[in-house]
């Protein structure tokens, strides 16, 4: 799954450590989004979009294999 995460964290100025500490969640964890080697939860995308004022689908673009 492709997604827009590095885009936003950068249009609202946002490092990777404090995306990570607004989200509660370890740098890794936003080093692994960003890169596309991890699926966050359905509450993580949640939290992205309600942080970047955005839907899901603004962040996250699924494409079937």
């Amino acid at each position: 799954m492709e997604n827009n995460i590095r885009e936003f964290r950068l249009n609202y100025d946002f490092s990777q450590d404090r995306l990570a500490e607004k989200l509660g969640v370890s740098r890794q964890t936003i080093i692994s989004l960003e890169k596309g080697r991890y699926n966050p939860s359905i509450k993580l995308a949640f939290k992205l979009a309600s942080l970047f004022s955005c839907q899901i689908e603004d962040i996250f673009i699924y494409k079937e294999e």
